[in-house]
């Protein structure tokens, strides 16, 4: 038996002669007392077991997720993924954002209960991780009120079970072949001008409500970007002040824009000036896009118009300018779409109804 004198006193280095290595401590105030420890210094909970075995406490480390999970089922796959999705994030390969978009999904199909006649009733995180495409089909139909749901949980399964096949869990992915055939609802409401009106009546000029609507308004920015944006993203073009930034959301493309008077007019207007331009009651810049969501939901309800949504006023500044003649690359450059399909649901109807007014022209020089 061999002491090993690191920054823990009484921590004893034992190599058994089978070659297999054991840690024990010492009990403080009785040396002959010694504790065998459930884990070694590599452990996560190493810390914690060590400081209860010096006052004499055996500690058995809590199991973690995947330790707990039956290998093979749906559950110890979903536990595995989000362990390494979590192992990504911790070295600065993936975005905490990601993490927070798919951990809800994996909960929920855990939970979820099966309809299959052979395993009817019982949860997926205790049934084989091999889940058949049909049931898939099945659980995917569970979303058919919920069309964006439905899309993200396909990705979840489908990024997933790519990640199992890749390192031999399992030998297909049940989730590359479904598809989502449900109509999307349209998502958010988007802004009327009655809507705006009412905002800016109950939350005058000068005020972080107000400056939140313009934000929105004149940048068309993500909720995700409106609490990061700043004096920091200020440019000048041409003698013109512009914001300059990358949306947070992957795929999406380097955003430049002028600060049109109005924007600028209510940036200058703020009395409390911090790093980002919308702040708490605090002071403080937002530490989540949850906490100015929950703000602007607030804000809304004070104004009469309690169903209304940050990205209803993204969408809003989307038909506004497509109505005022902006073309479908002209949208895409404001909201840092990468893709023209994107923007074209703003641009389509308005093409549409003008397509009709020229047609109905031509019919009204009839000689009839």
């Amino acid at each position: 038996m061999v002491e090993m004198k690191l920054k823990y006193p009484g921590l004893i280095r034992d190599v058994l002669p089978s070659g297999n290595l054991r840690w024990l401590v010492r009990v403080e105030g009785n040396p002959r007392k010694r504790i065998t420890l459930m884990v070694g210094p590599d452990h996560p909970q190493f810390h914690e077991a060590y400081a209860a075995a010096r006052v004499g406490v055996s500690l058995r480390p809590t199991k973690t997720p995947v330790e707990r999970a039956e290998p093979g089922t749906v559950g110890w796959l979903v536990d595995s993924y989000i362990g390494h999705l979590d192992r990504l994030i911790a070295a600065g390969q993936a975005s905490p954002l990601t993490m927070k978009q798919r951990k809800p999904f994996a909960e929920e199909l855990k939970a979820h209960t099966s309809t299959s006649p052979r395993s009817y009733g019982r949860a997926y995180r205790d049934l084989p991780m091999a889940i058949p495409q049909e049931e898939l089909a099945r659980f995917m139909d569970s979303f058919i009120a919920t069309p964006g749901k439905a899309i993200n949980m396909r990705k979840f399964l489908r990024a997933m079970f790519k990640w199992a096949v890749q390192r031999k869990y399992c030998t297909s992915n049940p989730a590359a072949g479904l598809e989502v055939d449900y109509k999307s609802q349209g998502g958010a409401t988007p802004w009327t001008l009655a809507d705006l009106e009412k905002f800016r009546a109950c939350h005058p000029k000068g005020t972080q409500a107000h400056l939140t609507l313009s934000l929105f308004m004149f940048t068309a920015c993500r909720i995700g970007d409106a609490i990061t944006l700043g004096r920091a993203n200020e440019i000048k073009l041409n003698g013109e002040p512009w914001l300059g930034w990358q949306p947070e959301k992957k795929g999406s493309s380097y955003v430049e824009i002028p600060i049109l008077p109005p924007l600028l007019s209510a940036i200058r207007s703020q009395s409390v000036i911090g790093p980002t331009y919308l702040l708490t009651g605090y002071g403080k810049p937002f530490r989540s896009p949850e906490g100015l969501r929950n703000r602007l939901k607030k804000w809304c309800t004070e104004a009469g118009i309690p169903d209304r949504s940050s990205h209803g006023i993204r969408k809003a500044a989307g038909h506004l300018l497509s109505i005022n003649g902006a073309s479908q690359y002209e949208i895409m450059a404001v909201h840092g779409h990468a893709n023209a399909s994107t923007s074209e649901v703003y641009t389509r109807g308005v093409e549409r109804q003008r397509l009709a007014a020229s047609a109905a022209s031509k019919l009204a020089r009839m000689d009839w």
